[in-house]
Parts: C-alpha cells; sequence; structure tokens
C-alpha cells in the first residue's frame, strides 16, 4: 500500500488527511483550529479500515503558536494514536493550493523555484496563497518525501478565451493577470470524472453544481472544462453562503460615494455579509430553509434569489454548450438537499429534466441517477465529491 497526506493550510488551521489512494481508504482524518490564538485546538480521528480495527480520536487543547508547531503536533499524534506514518509507506504529500494563476494548469511536483511562484502569486489570493505556502515550507521540512500541489484553478486551464476574458481595456487586464481562473477545480474534475465513470461515457455535456459554503457551477464538455461561474476570484457567480456571487460592479462606486465605503469594508461586506447572510441574517443553508418554513420573510426571498441564480447558470451552461446531458449536484447542499434539488430541476423542464422524487429523497455516499427510470432526456445525478481522494492520486500521478 502507498499511501498520501494531503494538507490544506489556511491563515489559522491545518486540515490534513491520510489517504489509500488505490483503495479510497481514508486511515486519518484531522483539522488543527485557532493556530496563533491562546488556545488551539486539534483533532485527530482514526476510523476503522483494513489497516486499522478499531476506531480512535485524539483531541488536544493547547496554544499551538504556528504553523510549524502545528504540523509538529499533528506527527506526534501519528506516532502516539496511529497509524504509524513509519508503516504507512507514505509516497507522496499532497497540497491544495487555492491559486495557480497561468504558471501552473497541472499538478505539479514543489520545488523551491514552484514555492517561489506560488508566493508570487498572492496578489491574485491574498487571503490563501500566503497560507499554502506557509503549510508547503513546514512540510518539506519535516516529511522527506516528494511533495505534490494541487491547484484549484488548473481544471479551468482549459478555458478558451472568449470564457476566461473579461470586457475591459485588455493592456490593463494582461499587465495585472486580471481574467477568469475558476475555483473548486478539483471538485469539479473529480465530480465530472465520476459522472462519466459511472454512466460509461466520456462525450457528455455536463453541468455540475458544487453548492456548499462556497457554489461554484462548471460547464464540462467531453471531459474538457469549457466554463465556470468563479471569476478572477471565488466572489463571482452563485449565491453563496456569505458572499454575494454576481453583482453590477458599479455597486462599488455607488457604496464608496453614498455610504463612504473603503475597499476593505466593501471586501468585507462581500466576502463576509452579503450571499444568504445578507440575505436572510444567516448563512447556514438548513437553518434559512427551517426559517423559510416556518414563515420568515427574508429567508423566503433568499431562497427564492438563490435558486434563480442556479436556474440561470443552468440554463447558460445548457447554451454555451448546445445542450446538456448530465446534471449534477455535488458538495454539502447539493448532496444533502432534496428539496432544493426537486425546486430546482423542475423550473427545467424545459431541457427535458426531470427528478424521480422516491429516488431524489435518498441519501447514500455513492454515485446515484435521481431522474426517472427511462427517461429519455437528461440524467440528474447526485455525486458526493471527494476533494482530499482526488488531490491524493493527483498527487501519486504526479510522481510516477
Amino acid at each position: 500500500m502507498s499511501t498520501v497526506l494531503v494538507l490544506n493550510s489556511g491563515s489559522s488551521s491545518l486540515k490534513y488527511q491520510l489517504l489509500d489512494p488505490a483503495s479510497s481508504e481514508v486511515l486519518t482524518v484531522g483539522l488543527v483550529e485557532k493556530i496563533g490564538e491562546p488556545l488551539g485546538v486539534i483533532t485527530h480521528e482514526r476510523p476503522v479500515s483494513d489497516f486499522t480495527e478499531e476506531a480512535s480520536e485524539a483531541r488536544r487543547e493547547l496554544p499551538i503558536a504556528d504553523h510549524g508547531e502545528a504540523l509538529r503536533l499533528v506527527l506526534g499524534l501519528f506516532d502516539e494514536v496511529g497509524p504509524s506514518l513509519a508503516s504507512a509507506s507514505i509516497a507522496a504529500v499532497g497540497h491544495r493550493v487555492v491559486h495557480g494563476g497561468t504558471l501552473y494548469q497541472k499538478p505539479t511536483i514543489i520545488d523551491d523555484d514552484v514555492v517561489a511562484g506560488i508566493e508570487s502569486l498572492t496578489p491574485l489570493a491574498p487571503l490563501h496563497n500566503p497560507a499554502n505556502v506557509v503549510g508547503i515550507k513546514v512540510a518539506r521540512e519535516l516529511l522527506h518525501v516528494p511533495h505534490v500541489a494541487v491547484f484549484d484553478t488548473a481544471f479551468f486551464s482549459t478555458l478558451a478565451a472568449s470564457a476566461y476574458t473579461y470586457a475591459i481595456d485588455a493592456g490593463l487586464a494582461e499587465r495585472h493577470a486580471i481574467r477568469r481562473y475558476g475555483f473548486h477545480g478539483t471538485s469539479h474534475q473529480f465530480v465530472s470524472q465520476r459522472v462519466a465513470a459511472v454512466t460509461g461515457r466520456r462525450d457528455l455535456r455536463q453541468v455540475i453544481l458544487h453548492l456548499g459554503n462556497g457554489a461554484s457551477a462548471s460547464a464540462v464538455k467531453s471531459g474538457i472544462a469549457v466554463d465556470t461561474s468563479m471569476g478572477l476570484t471565488p466572489l463571482e457567480g452563485l449565491v453563496m453562503g456569505t458572499r454575494s456571487g454576481d453583482l453590477d460592479p458599479a455597486i462599488v462606486f455607488h457604496l464608496q460615494r453614498v455610504a463612504g465605503m473603503e475597499a476593505d469594508e466593501l471586501d468585507d461586506l462581500l466576502n463576509k455579509r452579503s450571499g444568504l447572510k445578507g440575505l436572510a441574517g444567516i448563512s447556514d443553508m438548513r437553518e434559512v430553509r427551517a426559517a423559510a418554513d416556518a414563515g420568515d420573510r427574508r429567508a423566503i426571498e433568499a431562497l427564492d434569489v438563490y435558486r434563480h441564480r442556479l436556474v440561470k447558470y443552468v440554463g447558460a451552461y445548457a447554451a454555451a454548450m448546445g445542450g446538456i446531458d448530465v446534471l449534477t449536484f455535488t458538495a454539502g447542499v447539493g448532496e444533502n438537499n432534496p428539496q432544493l434539488r426537486a425546486e430546482v430541476v423542475r423550473r427545467l423542464t424545459y431541457l427535458g429534466l426531470q427528478i424521480d422524487d422516491d429516488k431524489n429523497l435518498i441519501r447514500s455516499k455513492h454515485p446515484r441517477v435521481i431522474s426517472p427510470s427511462g427517461s429519455l432526456g437528461p440524467l440528474v445525478m447526485v455525486v458526493p465529491t471527494n476533494e482530499e481522494l482526488a488531490i491524493a492520486r493527483q498527487s501519486l500521478g504526479a510522481i510516477a
């Protein structure tokens, strides 16, 4: 067995999983939170697997000064709780990196030049790439195996210029690398490949809705991404938990003039106080649904806006591809909210999309078709995403 340790380093957190890419088996999953705060928290879980007969879990609360200390503590928990990294045959460490710009369009073995390249893209992802780099530097010091960067933006490097170009001054856009990059690419690629495997077809026109706290749509034709809703940043596109998605850019100028808001305030507004949070006062879709069912007007209107944006994007992407063969829901909301799926699909019957109410209510961790059996129209599917497994497999592929 060859395993991969997948690391996702945030500004004050470190998520990790130890996986066997061949069997898809998760050997360990963990999270370090509140790095740099007075009291940090580590949760280290070892599920039942072929590698271990008993599940175990450890939780530690202690000050964690920085990411270096966080990873050292995690490695200590592997020794203490297991599984032992020495016997896990780690082949690589896979790092989730948010932004690859135009420099990195595939999984890339990390060396000093690659670290510098990721750092150079900080202006495009100031909240994410610096934290990703910190995690990479610390892990390379402590784990002496190949390290691979897997980029959120890479899957969308196939977009045509007509899809990634913004209609602004071309010279200015080129100087400042302004274009559509897209995000959640690891998820969209994994899900589109699972759809192809389940259906036995690669010549599919797929629309994929990755609906979580962050949300994005993609159009994938014969396995190649042709459009996506997120743009220069993850702010564009669908209505999200706290992000606005699409809006008239002149709203920013208007708020500067009439409300006296500055750049940082506007950034905070659109990224942290908009979306469902801005419309309904709450960002969790489950809570928004409960409030709407109880008659809360703001929550009802928030759901209307959320659904309307989804329907618009599906229709637009069907038009861009000349039709649609599969509509797939994935991520936390997409996988676990049958009511939303039904509401969206019923507004898309003009495309031939239909939903089977009984199939739609089935909960499963496996890919499944929820359109009626024997339907001649496009398929509707639910496919659980697994970005960690995708990163592990891509990392192993990069060093092969």
